[in-house]
């Protein structure tokens, strides 16, 4: 069975993104961090699953097109909100440049697009 939910929270649940073979590259890339890093990432997770909103724009900030950034230095996770109290994070990646890579930005708009697609034909969450 897949684990999707990465957090929890009172507000809201955060939960990794899996495509249509069952993997989920965010969560691999999770998988690899350093603890003090995974430390770092889950602690963000937290702060929105439990207060539904993180106001510092170096942790958390919103990319545009409904798509976000946590931002557990060095590293990003692009995730998106979703109906039913939902965050899912779709990529994760080590930030190497200033700016957002456009190819990371595709990816996480892309993610979200099959994501919706597949809860709203009823075929993401079963096994």
């Amino acid at each position: 069975m897949k684990e999707f939910i990465a957090y929890e929270g009172d507000t809201l649940t955060v939960e990794w993104f899996f495509n249509e073979k069952g993997e989920s590259e965010a969560l691999k890339f999770f998988e690899t961090l350093s603890d003090a890093q995974k430390r770092k990432t889950l602690m963000l997770f937290k702060r929105i699953g439990d207060f539904g909103r993180i106001s510092d724009i170096t942790k958390f900030r919103n990319e545009g097109e409904k798509i976000f950034a946590f931002k557990p230095q060095p590293d990003r996770f692009m995730s998106f909100f979703y109906t039913g109290k939902k965050i899912i994070i779709t990529n994760g990646f080590r930030k190497k440049t200033q700016k957002l890579p456009k190819k990371e930005k595709a990816l996480a708009l892309k993610r979200m697009k099959s994501y919706m697609s597949r809860v709203t034909s009823g075929c993401y969450y079963e096994e």
